[in-house]
Parts: structure tokens; sequence; C-alpha cells
């Protein structure tokens, strides 16, 4: 009789409500999938990078070059030397590690 009197007060959800709580968790469980790829990626780059220093070398050479690229194709020279200046300070702490 108990059960009876408890699945009677459980508030009835409409098919509306429903289907919006079905999308809302399909896009929790998208935001979690997405994390869960960032991490893991991350996990992966620190590994790298722990096992072989020279690719932090090589990755910051690599984005040193393609804002001095950048630059030259949006044409601000002013930017270019703001880079070359920061590359040589970047490379000199880099290889001090």
């Amino acid at each position: 009789m108990a059960d009876s009197s408890t699945r009677s007060e459980l508030p009835r959800i409409s098919d509306d409500d429903m289907l919006e709580m079905n999308k809302e968790l399909e896009r929790m469980i998208e935001d979690v999938e997405s994390m869960s790829a960032h991490l893991t990626w991350m996990a992966y780059d620190m590994v790298a990078l722990r096992t072989s220093p020279e690719l932090g070398v090589s990755m910051q050479k690599l984005k040193e070059a393609y804002l001095k690229c950048r630059a030259a194709v949006c044409g601000d020279p002013d930017q270019e030397s703001q880079i070359d200046k920061s590359a040589e300070t970047a490379v000199t702490t880099l290889s001090q590690m």
C-alpha cells in the first residue's frame, strides 16, 4: 500500500521537459568528452616536452617564424622588431634550461 501512495506523489514530467533534459544531458556529455580530449592532448604534450626538451625550443622557433611571417604579410614593421627582441630572449631562456 505504501508503494501506491508514493507513486501518486511523484510529479509528472511533460514530454517537453523530458526532451529539454535530454538535450541538456547530451550537451553536458559532449562538454565532458571535449574536456577529456583536451586533457589527453595536454598530457601527451607534457610527456613529449619532458622526454625531448629540444621540442620546446623548436616549437618556440616555429611560433616566432609564424609571427614574423604574419607581421610581414599584415605589414606591421613595429611588430616584427618586437618579435625579434622577444624571440632572442625566449631562445636564450629555453637554451639555458
